[in-house]
Formats: C-alpha cells, sequence, structure tokens
C-alpha cells in the first residue's frame, strides 16, 4: 500500500481546493462487496468534540444501499489527473451496471469496519457513522441557490461520520 496512516491532528487537507477542482469518490461496503460515486460536497470539522466528515447521498443511487447497510464509510480524494477519467466515470455510471473499481483499475484497500478505499489516493478519510438525517426541503432558509440541484430528483440524506482513520501519500 502507498499510503501511510496518519495523525488526525496533522491533517489538513486542502478541502476547498479539492472539493472544487479533484472532488473525491465517497465509498460504502466491505469485502464482500462496494461501491463508489465521485462527490463533489463534503463537510469536514468537529462536531461533539470529534473529528467529523458529513457526507450527502440521494437515496436513488446504489450507494445509498450501502451507506445504509453498514456502518464505516471512506472518502478518497484522487489526484487531479483522475478527474476527467476515474471520476467522469464514477459520477456518470451506476454500479448496479458497472463494477466501477474494476473499469477505472483502482487497487481497493481496507481500513476500520473493513471500509474500502483506494491506494491510488492522495488522501483518505475513514468514518463511522454517528448521525444521519434526510435534508427537507422546508428546512431550506433562501433556497435560490440550492434549488437547481433538487429540480425532478430526490433530496439527499445526509451522514456524519466520525473520521476514525486517515491515510495519506
Amino acid at each position: 500500500m502507498k499510503l501511510h496512516a496518519a495523525d488526525l491532528k496533522s491533517l489538513t487537507p486542502e478541502i476547498f481546493r479539492v472539493f472544487g477542482s479533484q472532488n473525491a469518490l465517497l465509498t460504502a461496503g466491505d469485502k464482500s462487496g462496494c461501491n463508489t460515486m465521485t462527490i463533489g460536497w463534503c463537510q469536514l470539522g468537529r462536531l461533539w468534540s470529534i473529528p467529523v466528515c458529513t457526507v450527502y447521498v440521494r437515496p436513488e443511487r446504489y450507494t445509498y444501499q450501502f451507506m445504509e447497510s453498514h456502518d464505516y464509510f471512506t472518502v478518497s480524494v484522487l489526484p487531479a489527473s483522475h478527474k476527467q477519467t476515474t471520476m467522469q466515470l464514477c459520477g456518470t455510471k451506476s454500479g448496479r451496471e458497472v463494477d466501477k473499481v474494476k473499469a477505472c483499475g483502482l487497487t481497493l484497500c481496507y481500513g476500520a469496519g473493513d471500509a474500502p478505499f483506494f491506494d491510488e489516493a492522495e488522501w483518505v478519510l475513514v468514518c463511522k457513522k454517528v448521525y444521519v438525517q434526510d435534508l427537507e426541503p422546508a428546512c431550506m432558509k433562501d433556497g435560490t441557490q440550492i434549488q437547481r440541484y433538487y429540480e425532478g430528483q430526490g433530496w439527499h440524506r445526509a451522514y456524519t461520520g466520525e473520521v476514525v482513520e486517515a491515510y495519506i501519500k
């Protein structure tokens, strides 16, 4: 494995740069099966005095069933060179029809809870779910910029996980 364990206290990923240019792969499952999807949204910080990562998945997505049935998930940030290949495929194809890991030539590794992530990543967060909640249209205070993400589609479910492991190159 090319990645090595990182101390969470010293890991300071450039979250705004990464999610504005590189994006990441959200992966859930275990050694018996998993799915991954490109994400452009993520939140990192501290909540309840623990380091957390919050990701968002619509119920229509294949990854949703893996998020629901497993306690762990991972966020893998791949180099920018993967944007037009891996990120494009994993953001436009469903794992119901395509083995995205195989199609992209990614190397699976496993963290806590057998959570799958990718050795090609620049950095990885392994998270244990601590809170799950559906986003509700009635809770939007000013939805003018947000509404375009929901036209004709379902609302996301937010998954907040405690960051229990981190890996960097």
